[in-house]
């Protein structure tokens, strides 16, 4: 796509759609279709925050801004209204799109014009035309402060879409459990734009109500963590859907989860990404196993490079963002151009696995663990979907590790006999004596119903204990910007 195609150009020699729970808009229909008013040229070269909480509604003005306005902000819905200010300061923004009460811009920052976008699109008399080559801007979500920023254009937003992709039908029906404004969603919907349609998740909406609406819609392909995929399959939903391909992203996909979908969708390709807001999309993996394989290390055909040398991976490629904004921005890239995602990595019998971040170790008595890894053992057992690894202060090692674990379903004996919930605890137990170093075998585990997903579809981690950030921060010279937060980016497959 040239820098002078805007994405709405492209939208107009669709024949796919986008279909929310309650509405659809044909892309071609766009074409002659505004959700602005007829505002839309007084938007050309500004500097634009999407403020719009409605998923389709936003979408849609991505596609008219794009190749308009000189600079676009992605607000996801859930910015915290404090926020909302820092915003518009760093990206000097003279203009807010909103629509309903409450997406208002914030008071006292300084002259900024508000635009009110209708959720239908309705007939406009437009020549679209793309005069600039349009800055988006994405913000990650840290665990503390406010969100960073960081800048794309369409071109590196879209780069990975030339490389090997599943098997697309004539007309692909995408989907996804990301909002369209977090970097894993966008590239999803960018993909659906650019050939096919896309069906959007609902904020709120009950997983099984998602995924009967894209059995209805007859999704082909479907993306998300693997939390994300961990409630789906415990919806007991998932069989209504005959997916072609499906992918999990933005959090490590160990090997329970992807048998289990190996298992619940047999004719589906299983593949598991890894990508960031800040380093795009790195690369794919399908061969159903965790990991990835010691040869995807080093130049691609793509234009992707992979380093691993420093214990952490590294990437560089066309999908790079090109910098955080603000006055006081850190570096994105290191001083050989790579951007560094802070993931650790081991290597056994030439394939990686990833370890976890950098800065969320566990000190148990100077040895340190990473979550992670404790978390792909326990999820290896049968009974267990989905469990959280964590701190727990000990006054003799400083801290122990603990397990809350969900399990597949309530537990039951072949003649509808109670299991003792501690017989399931001794078996973990026994898989994690079995594989981990006596240190990194959970203390205490608890069974628990459930577990706290993040609005981005993650695990919700409490910040790593001071003892682990000191210790990061005195080996690496400093802690880097982006090992500050547990969402500060995409992670383990992102895209």
């Amino acid at each position: 796509m040239s820098a002078r195609e805007s994405l709405a150009q492209v939208a107009a020699r669709s024949a796919g759609g986008l279909l929310a729970a309650s509405r659809t808009v044909a892309l071609a229909e766009l074409s002659s279709r505004s959700c602005l008013s007829g505002r839309l040229e007084t938007l050309r070269g500004r500097s634009v925050v999407v403020g719009v909480r409605d998923q389709l509604t936003a979408a849609v003005l991505l596609i008219e801004l794009d190749g308009v306005a000189g600079r676009m902000v992605l607000c996801s819905p859930d910015l915290a209204p404090q926020h909302r200010a820092h915003v518009i300061r760093t990206v000097q923004a003279d203009t807010w799109i909103g629509g309903h009460t409450g997406e208002e811009p914030p008071a006292g920052v300084g002259c900024v014009l508000h635009v009110p976008a209708t959720p239908e699109p309705q007939r406009a008399g437009l020549t679209r035309q793309a005069t600039c080559e349009t800055q988006w801007v994405l913000l990650t979500s840290g665990t503390t402060g406010a969100p960073k920023l960081v800048a794309h254009t369409l071109a590196s937003l879209v780069s990975a879409f030339a490389r090997p992709e599943a098997e697309v039908a004539a007309s692909p029906v995408w989907s996804t459990f990301y909002d369209i404004r977090r970097y894993g969603g966008l590239q999803i919907f960018l993909r659906a734009v650019c050939g096919g349609s896309m069906v959007f998740s609902s904020p709120g909406e009950p997983t099984a109500a998602f995924l009967a609406r894209a059995a209805a819609a007859g999704v082909t392909h479907l993306s998300g963590t693997p939390s994300h995929w961990r409630k789906a399959l415990m919806s007991g939903a998932l069989g209504r859907l005959s997916p072609r391909y499906v992918r999990l992203s933005g959090e490590i996909a160990d090997q329970g989860i992807l048998d289990a979908l190996r298992e619940a969708l047999p004719d589906a390709v299983v593949a598991h990404a890894f990508a960031s807001t800040e380093a795009g999309v790195g690369f794919e993996v399908r061969d159903g196993l965790a990991g990835f394989p010691a040869s995807l290390v080093g130049l691609s055909d793509e234009g992707v490079e992979i380093d691993v040398s420093r214990g952490t991976l590294r990437i560089k490629s066309p999908g790079n963002a090109s910098g955080y904004l603000g006055e006081d921005a850190p570096a994105l890239k290191d001083a050989e151009g790579f951007v560094d995602l802070g993931d650790r990595l081991e290597v056994r019998g030439g394939r990686y696995y990833f370890l976890g971040r950098s800065g969320g170790v566990i000190n148990v008595g100077g040895f340190k663990v990473h979550p992670e890894e404790v978390e792909a053992v326990i999820n290896s057992h049968p009974a267990v979907r989905m469990s959280l690894v964590k701190a727990r202060r000990n006054p003799i090692t400083g801290s122990v590790v603990a397990a809350d674990v969900v399990l597949t379903k309530p537990p039951a004996g072949g003649a509808g006999e109670p299991i003792c919930e501690q017989r399931i605890r001794e078996e973990i137990l026994g898989t994690c004596r079995s594989s981990l170093a006596a240190h990194k075998v959970p203390a205490l585990i608890r069974i628990v119903p459930s577990l706290e997903v993040s609005a981005s579809g993650k695990l919700v981690r409490s910040s790593p204990s001071p003892g682990a950030i000191h210790e990061e921060t005195r080996k690496r010279g400093g802690l880097r910007p982006r090992e500050s937060g547990a969402e500060a980016q995409e992670g383990p497959g992102n895209a």
